[in-house]
């Protein structure tokens, strides 16, 4: 199920008297291919829960329109839509078994999609066997741990088998490693159904990790839509350069002066085609590399090795925050922990933005 949406925008009226509306979805324009699992990333507050909400049905929208395939679907009532919605509380029934939990939604179906109590259970079975909880069907919820919870909501959100699965924060309540089990079983699910499933998260690692298409939100606009690797490889802003990837970019202030990039007074690299003017300098953590003629001169804090990997902690008089990180391997890391330390830049792994606009202007786009 192929999902469109065409100049998507709500608007919530403001609290506050004689000021103007708050626009949570701003001219959403975006199609999400048939089958595939699309994350919507995004600080909160950024509008994702609200366009998950306007394709469900939840929401109603303020202007533009919703399809599924071919099919208009922004009037028709969320009952009626085909969609499967999980949300971050779980919102299962405490007094019903997992079995009734999972069949609720069976037992509301009328005409000739009415089920008899034998098929009612053996879809439910089939949903609990599909998210490996079908040895559970007699427990209560509050015989279940977090991570069985969330797959009593998947199963009951697939029994119906929707058009469309949409899942907001799933995980939210887990723990870090039930966090990641739980993805990488949804990451299973959904390629065993072949559904077209929109997922929501504020984590871009979890976003990154299970995403077919990622969609970065900021204020309630799209900032870019790619894949998790392009988007992270092809930033189109600074927005989307430091809310994706850990640990975060690197950001410092710079300049271009004739055809060379400066960070500070520091001259780190050649730079053709961008006219002089004052930036902003992102360099991924591994985008460093300890060299003793290097151009970027930094006061080393400390080094914290990882095993394989070391990561070098600096400072930078031009650098935006508090430490610099860079990841090195462990042949390459310094024998001290305080000094100073120069760094040579990967220039692959360097971006550059414009100061007033924050948009990247190097490297080219698709580079």
């Amino acid at each position: 199920m192929k999902i469109k949406l065409e100049h998507l925008t709500k608007r919530f009226p403001n609290r506050t008297k004689n000021k103007p509306d708050v626009i949570a979805v701003n001219d959403f324009n975006i199609e999400i291919p048939d089958g595939k699992l699309v994350g919507l990333l995004g600080p909160s507050g950024c509008g994702k829960s609200t366009a998950l909400n306007l394709i469900s049905g939840l929401e109603t929208p303020s202007e533009g329109k919703i399809f599924f395939d071919d099919d208009d679907v922004t009037d028709i009532p969320p009952e009626l839509r085909g969609v499967g919605l999980v949300f971050q509380s779980y919102a299962l029934y405490p007094h019903l078994t997992v079995l009734q939990n999972i069949t609720f939604p069976l037992e509301n179906l009328k005409g000739n999609k009415k089920l008899s109590k034998e098929q009612m259970r053996s879809k439910a079975e089939e949903a609990a066997k599909l998210v490996q909880i079908d040895g559970l069907l007699e427990r209560k919820p509050s015989e279940l741990s977090g991570g069985q919870q969330q797959r009593v909501a998947i199963a009951r959100a697939l029994v119906k088998r929707p058009r469309v699965l949409l899942l907001d924060e799933p995980l939210s309540n887990l723990d870090a490693r039930l966090r990641l089990h739980t993805r990488e079983e949804i990451r299973r699910i959904q390629r065993e159904t072949g559904i077209t499933t929109v997922f929501v998260t504020h984590d871009q690692e979890e976003a990154m990790s299970i995403s077919d298409v990622i969609v970065v939100m900021k204020d309630g606009v799209i900032q870019q839509v790619d894949k998790p690797q392009t988007v992270y490889d092809d930033p189109t802003n600074l927005f989307v350069a430091k809310f994706l990837g850990t640990p975060a970019i690197n950001v410092f202030v710079g300049s271009v002066k004739k055809g060379r990039l400066f960070i500070g007074d520091d001259d780190v690299l050649p730079i053709n085609g961008v006219d002089d003017r004052k930036v902003y300098v992102g360099v991924r953590p591994e985008g460093f590399i300890p060299d003793d003629n290097g151009g970027l001169k930094c006061k080393l804090r400390g080094v914290e090795v990882m095993g394989r990997d070391t990561s070098i902690i600096s400072h930078h008089y031009a650098f935006e925050g508090e430490s610099i990180r860079a990841i090195v391997s462990s042949e390459d890391a310094p024998d001290r922990d305080s000094g100073d330390i120069r760094f040579s830049l990967k220039p692959g792994k360097v971006y550059i933005f414009d100061k007033e606009t924050e948009e990247r202007i190097y490297p080219a786009s698709g580079k």
